[in-house]
């Protein structure tokens, strides 16, 4: 067991390693960035960094963009994968696996082979350059997340149900009182993934977006990067500031991560 957590401390320390030399150039002058041997601890700790990044770039109007991508996202996710994982799991009707088996095939398409259809049915409803095409597509279902729900959905009693017509509940009322409640560690899961996923998404982003003012966070950061040079202080320290939501978002849900991760594996 010893071995084990040796191990695996030095498996925390290697990966923590680009981390800890992040934080140090956030904090260095331009002339500090490359010195060889590395200067872990700079001298002097330039702290001005950091307010000069933010205030160079319209920081705030792309976190906003980001917090709207991301926010409709969430709710597009859970919305679609808990009324599509409580049709596979829960109703009877004709097709219903072959359907589910349908979508989880999806999951086998590289998001390249279907780049430039998408591209071109946002042109013609003339959604480039705007951001919807970073929200709308939740709406309509993602076959990982409705497999997650699928599998949560169908370890549930079926006496939920039956109860529930006996008192009067329709579907739509079933779900909304019933199985709702009893599904939020896997609700908790996809919010937190696609929260994640969205925040963090460059590519698609760059495809779609040429307005500067429209830009979301993962895209806006490529702005330090100029065609001869790369702020690499302001860059490392801007990054830092955008990586802080996904930080606290892991201390304080990794728990409803978790759970909703072994739950659905397990009892799947």
């Amino acid at each position: 067991m010893t071995f084990v957590y040796v191990v695996l401390a030095i498996t925390a320390v290697v990966v923590l390693i680009p981390f800890v030399w992040m934080v140090s150039t956030s904090l260095k002058t331009r002339t500090q960035v490359f010195t060889w041997p590395i200067e872990w601890v700079p001298n002097p700790i330039r702290w001005q960094n950091y307010p000069e990044a933010l205030s160079s770039r319209p920081f705030g109007l792309w976190t906003r963009n980001s917090l709207i991508v991301a926010g409709l996202s969430v709710l597009g996710h859970c919305f679609s994968a808990t009324i599509a994982g409580y049709a596979f799991s829960r109703l009877r009707w004709r097709g219903r696996d072959v359907l589910f088996l349908l979508t989880l095939s999806t999951m086998m398409l590289p998001n390249q082979v279907t780049l430039i259809p998408q591209f071109l049915i946002y042109s013609k409803l003339g959604m480039v350059n705007t951001l919807w095409p970073l929200f709308l597509q939740p709406w309509f279902g993602g076959a990982f997340n409705i497999f997650i729900m699928r599998q949560f959905m169908i370890t549930l009693p079926k006496e939920l149900d039956d109860a529930a017509r006996l008192d009067g509940c329709g579907f739509l009322a079933t779900l909304v009182r019933i199985i709702v409640p009893q599904v939020r560690p896997a609700l908790g899961f996809v919010a937190i993934n696609t929260f994640r996923a969205r925040w963090n998404n460059f590519f698609t982003p760059l495809i779609y977006l040429n307005d500067p003012r429209l830009y979301t966070l993962a895209l806006g950061l490529r702005s330090f990067r100029s065609e001869f040079d790369v702020e690499w202080a302001y860059l490392m320290a801007a990054s830092l500031v955008a990586m802080s939501p996904m930080i606290i978002l892991f201390f304080v849900a990794q728990r409803y991560f978790i759970q909703g991760i072994v739950v659905t594996g397990v009892k799947g």
